[in-house]
């Protein structure tokens, strides 16, 4: 336990799509924390308007998704002076912002999928089918299509636009789903996910039993490691700190992209972090005592 944080609060909860996930996360980190000796408590934020416990010294942010991983939550923190986990509200702005990380990481050299925003419905979608599409600023594949045809473009458009007018507009990459966590300098395991579709939409995330996953990925070498230098690349691009969890598609002729960095992610024994975190060696609660002592200042 760290000298410096006796007592910690975890923010959990939330008032958007993900609110339930967010819940699940913050109490799986207060049990790991307790275990770790430190005094925990949880605050349920169902508002903008909220107040931290007295005397607490660091915070804990377990909340997925809007005002938890677009930096506003992170500012009004920073205003506060209170110690907190994860990255700085610049690097949440364009980590959050499909758009912005996009943009970011395509002059960074890193690869990206072939796109396009929209603003506004279109009879035609803008790219060649099929493709993806997904609110810019949206999380745990909320309000994310696969589009197949001309018949499914207007109702995915018009329903990914609904959350903030706007959308991103992606190539498909057939192949496989990856993901690779990154907590302070240390890249974990690589963790292949398969759905039966092949595709990790909401209903694969949260459906028990519907997803395999495997750990660590049954990759080459040289696509192990290739998946995790650039999982580090990406980091770095987005300004990201404490931990995070880079998601790819390898195809089957062996190319990465990257679809996104995942600022807060799913955070139970069962989430994807701690799945790599436990190949790697370390424990839930170790997890989260390394994560709490990687706290950022203001």
């Amino acid at each position: 336990m760290s000298v410096a944080f006796r007592k910690v609060t975890v923010l959990k909860g939330g008032f958007t799509a993900e609110r339930e996930v967010s819940l699940r996360s913050g109490a799986a980190i207060a049990r790991g924390l307790r275990a770790k000796g430190y005094a925990v408590e949880e605050l349920d934020v169902e508002s903008r308007e909220f107040e931290l416990p007295p005397k607490t010294d660091a915070v804990f942010i377990a909340l997925h998704g809007e005002f938890g991983e677009d930096g506003e939550l992170q500012a009004i923190l920073e205003s506060k002076g209170v110690p907190y986990t994860g990255s700085g509200p610049a690097s949440c702005r364009l980590a959050f912002d499909k758009r912005l990380t996009r943009e970011t990481l395509a002059a960074e050299g890193i690869p990206v999928p072939s796109g396009a925003i929209v603003t506004a419905p279109s009879p035609a979608c803008p790219i060649a089918l099929p493709a993806v599409v997904k609110p810019t600023r949206q999380g745990s594949s909320v309000g994310c299509h696969r589009v197949f045809d001309a018949e499914g473009w207007f109702d995915a458009v018009r329903d990914a636009l609904s959350y903030h007018g706007e959308a991103v507009v992606e190539a498909y990459i057939p192949g496989r789903e990856l993901t690779v966590g990154v907590v302070g300098d240390q890249v974990l395991p690589v963790v292949e996910i398969r759905t039966p579709e092949g595709y990790y939409d909401y209903r694969a995330k949260y459906t028990k039993g519907l997803t395999e996953y495997l750990c660590p990925a049954p990759l080459k070498a040289a696509e192990t490691g290739e998946a995790q230098a650039l999982a580090m690349r990406v980091f770095r691009a987005l300004g990201a700190e404490g931990l995070g969890r880079v998601d790819f598609r390898l195809t089957p002729e062996g190319g990465l992209f990257v679809l996104e960095l995942n600022s807060i992610p799913g955070f139970t024994e069962t989430s994807l972090l701690p799945k790599a975190a436990a190949a790697a060696g370390i424990d839930f609660a170790t997890l989260c005592d390394r994560i709490l002592n990687l706290a950022r200042t203001a």
